[in-house]
């Protein structure tokens, strides 16, 4: 059908292991973009000529002043390893996330268009908030560790086990491996709309296609994408200041609610200081989704056309079978009319 997105062609699963491989792909190429936006993001901004944040530090704290600052400070204390730190555990983060986050879409999406036609933009809005919420509640606690495992120097770093143990044995208890769940649960509306415009966009800008050449999904993809992120980089930093070990100046006391976190920030960096770490932030959004996008939209070609295959060479063999069947047939008549 023409005017037919390639999600309603495959099965959620295809769809979610296409979805999956293209994130860890293009999150693995990236990386050191998201070690530095989260240490840019938890780091508090110094004020010119004060000395209350750096006394409250601890020898370790470093401090970054931009991107590249913060490669190279990284580099020299750590090497080049210190830029991949806790890589394990976030790409199996982003496998989960992104594999839950399609197979429900696709699932929500084909409901959708059983009693309904094509979804407009506020419904393409709200059918990726459900999937990307469904898919948070599963997929948190990987993250959090992953972002503990980020905000730590190369001495207190632990293995991914060992670091999820550190979340649980702390006051929190269990539930520290959702902190942050409200946050995430409101940071739905960032996958909802990156996905929904770049529905909207293809749609738009190339109507009736169903397949896209790679730089036209990486361009749709790309451009979905920071459109998401300037909206709501502010609830993205104040998930990471959740989810990190607190400030050196709260002794040590955790956030309790992103409210709270984004409250602290405004009164010690002032409102522009819940944009912090959005050149990366946005950078990374950028190679992210179009390598994504990209990806998926090869991955999901491969399995429509391997599922032509095996519809193929299934129904030759049925043919195979029922000729057989029939030459059988044919040869015992005149045993039978005997």
């Amino acid at each position: 059908m023409a005017g037919a997105s390639k999600l309603e062609k495959l099965p959620p699963w295809g769809n979610a292991v296409a979805g999956s491989a293209g994130a860890v792909l293009a999150n693995a190429l990236v990386y050191p973009l998201d070690i530095v936006k989260t240490k840019l993001q938890v780091q508090v901004k110094r004020a010119p000529g004060s000395y209350a944040e750096a006394a409250a530090s601890s020898p370790d704290d470093e401090h970054y002043a931009s991107t590249l600052d913060a490669i190279t400070k990284i580099v020299k204390a750590e090497g080049v390893a210190g830029l991949y730190a806790g890589m394990t555990g976030s790409l199996i983060g982003v496998a989960s996330t992104n594999f839950a986050y399609f197979y429900w879409y696709t699932i929500v999406r084909t409901l959708y268009l059983n009693y309904s036609a094509a979804p407009g933009t506020a419904a393409e809005l709200g059918l990726g908030a459900v999937a990307g919420a469904v898919a948070q509640l599963f997929t948190i606690p990987v993250a959090v560790v992953t972002t503990r495992q980020q905000t730590t120097t190369k001495l207190e770093r632990k293995g991914l086990l060992a670091t999820g143990k550190e979340v649980i044995d702390s006051e929190d208890g269990w539930t520290g491996l959702w902190r942050g769940l409200k946050a995430s649960l409101v940071l739905v509306v960032n996958p909802a709309i990156t996905y929904g415009a770049y529905q909207r966009l293809k749609e738009s800008l190339f109507p009736g296609r169903t397949a896209l050449k790679p730089w036209e999904a990486f361009a749709l993809g790309a451009m979905s994408k920071a459109l998401a992120t300037i909206a709501t980089q502010p609830l993205i930093v104040a998930k990471v200041g959740l989810q990190s070990r607190p400030p050196p100046a709260r002794n040590g006391k955790p956030f309790k609610s992103f409210i709270e976190v984004m409250q602290y920030i405004i009164e010690h960096e002032g409102p522009m200081g819940l944009f912090k770490g959005i050149g990366p932030q946005i950078l990374k959004g950028l190679l992210v989704q179009g390598f994504l996008m990209m990806t998926k939209e090869r991955i999901e070609l491969s399995f429509i056309l391997l599922f032509r295959y095996l519809r193929q060479v299934r129904a030759e063999k049925l043919q195979k079978l029922a000729n057989l069947a029939a030459e059988k047939a044919q040869q015992s008549r005149p045993v039978l009319l005997k």
